[in-house]
């Protein structure tokens, strides 16, 4: 592996797509509302993004420095793992993307037009500053919450109440039922990915001492948990896409509702694995998954 395909795999590209799937669905309600800033709609992506490597790069490192990505581990292989970047370099990236992620927060707050208040302003750069300090401690530092059973409340409030409702009332201010029904369904599903991801590490987080939900709830009850997740989150988007229909009148929009096939497909699977590293191709099944409904959802809004 080269330094460059190092870096590259320590993005986790295959972590974007979920991590866009609150921003549309929250940009697919603004549009409901008239929304036509499209700087600020870059912006959101853009920062969002910004979020998701940082997070990446500082679980890479997290992980590095509490040995818990070693050789027992299941998933692939990760950058300070291979030898390729040094833990002084992660950290480098991490400030970097870091900084990168303030001064794109920076430029979304800037054009947003729903919040030019000192209270709105004031209450986004909060936001944004605890975006990055999450996205940071999540397995950096002796308290990391992601080795306290914390990473899956954490993953439900980031990807779905902010990203859906932060990303709305950056263009409108009113509130409605359907951002709630949004960030459940967005939330619960990207809450399905990390728990596979943490049902395929049980044993070696176990033995490395980092206690995620899996590994406090046992693997019978975090199967269960897994279906309760998919069973929130599909009613949940059901309820939307059946809102969104009887207020715009558009009934396209409920074919925005098939990849939730995929996940009953997946449940399927779920069932019947046995070995942990099963686990491990069903979460870009979720993900794409989650992915393609949002994205569905969001342009056959725009018709």
């Amino acid at each position: 592996m080269s330094t460059l395909s190092a870096w590259i795999s320590a993005v986790r590209p295959r972590t974007l797509p979920l991590s866009l799937s609150g921003i549309l669905v929250g940009l697919t309600l603004s549009n409901a509302q008239g929304a036509k800033t499209s700087l600020t709609a870059f912006a959101c992506l853009f920062t969002t993004i910004c979020f998701q490597v940082l997070s990446n790069l500082a679980n890479d490192l997290g992980d590095g420095m509490k040995g818990t990505d070693n050789a027992q581990r299941i998933g692939p292989t990760r950058a300070i793992q291979s030898g390729k970047i040094s833990m002084r370099q992660m950290t480098f990236g991490v400030i970097a993307l870091g900084i990168l992620s303030m001064l794109s927060s920076g430029l979304l707050i800037y054009s947003a037009p729903a919040i030019q208040t000192t209270s709105g302003i004031i209450f986004y750069i909060l936001l944004a500053a605890l975006c990055v300090l999450s996205a940071i401690t999540y397995t950096v530092g002796r308290k990391a919450y992601g080795y306290h059973g914390f990473g899956d409340v954490m993953v439900f409030l980031f990807f779905g109440v902010v990203a859906v409702s932060g990303t709305k009332h950056l263009f409108d201010s009113t509130f409605t039922y359907n951002e709630i029904f949004g960030a459940l369904a967005i939330g619960a599903w990207s809450s399905m990915v990390l728990n596979l991801n943490n049902m395929r590490d049980i044993d070696n987080d176990e033995k490395s001492g980092k206690r995620t939900l899996v590994v406090i709830l046992g693997a019978a009850q975090a199967k269960r948990y897994h279906y309760f997740l998919a069973m929130l989150g599909c009613v949940a988007w059901v309820i939307l896409l059946f809102r969104i229909s009887n207020e715009t009148h558009s009934y396209l929009i409920g074919l925005a509702g098939l990849p939730m096939l995929i996940i009953v497909k997946h449940l399927n699977n779920v069932s019947a694995i046995q070995e942990a590293k099963s686990f491990d191709p069903e979460l870009k099944k979720v993900a794409l998954s989650t992915f393609l409904a949002s994205i569905m959802c969001f342009a056959i809004s725009l018709f």
